[in-house]
């Protein structure tokens, strides 16, 4: 069983609460902060742990030939899809109710063309290009698309698991490549890409997750002072290049340092950042992602026509409430449907692989009864 790295969970909570700041502050004031400006780039973090993690539960399986490509699949699609598949149902069941209301909520979230690409996770593929319903699941969609290419990153990383700090630099030229290079011939930062190239925004981030994870496994810190140090170098850095307006690659390849180091603090046997409400929060963070967007229309909806406020910003303790409250709005989702619909798929595993063992199982009665 992989080591439960739980200063990661608690990282995942920051990074949710990062991106939901960006969501918000526009309904506080037009006035935006250089880290809140920079809220996206809590996307990439969560790009750059989940390459980690999955590297950390995987690899080792993926090197030994225990690697079940269809089992992985199935476990991954039980921890996203179901609060996707819920999100989805919940913003037309929220534009529906708000259209009997008369309240006008839907003209650019209600968009039946990108409705099956929508279903099938492919919406950051180009495939969804009208966008609407639930924004926030194109990442969703390419983590999916990370998810069915794991074998290739696994492949890569396990032929250079001996040569970590040379993976590292290849992961760490990819990025800067990558968001260079595209910028230059969209136009615009792969950073801020979604719906049309999401799919390609993961790629570099992934990679250096993988990265990140085999000089971790191959040098884990063992000092919590030197963990704890490096975990706050790192921070500090990510905080200068945000403030000084460094390119994202930089702050991308700082968020590597920033992991490498909050898993030293594991190997390391310190106990900061793993207090068990930080890491329960970090465990409702992708509810909290998912449901930012359906709770943000929902409270400043009904907070303009329920008290009569004018257009425009709310006023702060409004606008504090409406970020605090989707804390609670993400546990609600977690423990009704993320958790027990997860749970459930991944105790009754693939349909087609249930079906083939009771065709087996009925075979071999037969055959004992003969």
């Amino acid at each position: 069983m992989p080591q439960n790295l739980k200063a990661l969970t608690s990282l995942r909570f920051i990074a949710a609460m990062w991106v939901v700041s960006f969501d918000y502050w526009h309904d506080l004031t037009a006035v935006t902060p250089r880290l809140v400006s920079k809220g996206y780039l809590g996307v990439e973090l969560f790009f750059v742990l989940s390459g980690f993690i999955l590297s950390h539960v995987y690899l080792q399986g993926f090197g030994a030939r225990r690697f079940r490509y269809a089992d992985f699949l199935w476990a991954r699609l039980a921890r996203v899809y179901p609060v996707h598949l819920a999100t989805l149902l919940g913003m037309g069941a929220l534009i529906a109710g708000a259209t009997l209301l008369g309240v006008e909520a839907g003209g650019k979230v209600l968009v039946w063309s990108s409705l099956p690409a929508q279903f099938t996770l492919t919406q950051a593929w180009g495939l969804g290009l009208q966008g609407g319903w639930n924004h926030p699941s194109w990442s969703i969609s390419a983590e999916w698309f990370a998810y069915l290419t794991f074998p290739v990153f696994a492949w890569a990383a396990w032929r250079l698991r001996h040569r970590p700090g040379v993976a590292v630099l290849l992961a760490l030229v990819l990025v800067a490549a990558l968001e260079t290079g595209f910028e230059r011939l969209a136009g615009f930062p792969l950073t801020q890409a979604t719906i049309a190239w999401g799919a390609l925004r993961i790629v570099p981030c992934f990679a250096l997750g993988c990265a990140v994870y085999l000089l971790w496994s191959a040098h884990p810190i063992r000092r919590p002072a030197l963990a704890i140090a490096g975990a706050a170098v790192s921070l500090g850095a990510i905080l200068l290049a945000l403030q000084a307006g460094a390119p994202d690659a930089v702050a991308i390849g700082l968020f590597g340092g920033l992991i490498f180091s909050l898993a030293g603090l594991a190997s390391a046997g310190s106990r900061l950042l793993t207090a068990a409400p930080l890491v329960y929060l970090g465990e409702v963070s992708f509810a909290v992602y998912m449901v930012c967007i359906p709770w943000q229309l929902v409270f400043v909806k009904a907070a303009h026509r329920g008290l009569g406020l004018p257009d425009g910003p709310l006023p702060l303790p409004l606008w504090l409430a409406l970020v605090v409250g989707v804390v609670p709005a993400a546990m609600v989702l977690h423990h009704l449907v993320e958790r027990p619909a997860r749970d459930a798929m991944r105790r009754h595993g693939l349909p087609f692989q249930r079906d083939r063992t009771r065709l087996g199982a009925r075979s071999a009665a037969v055959a004992a009864g003969n």
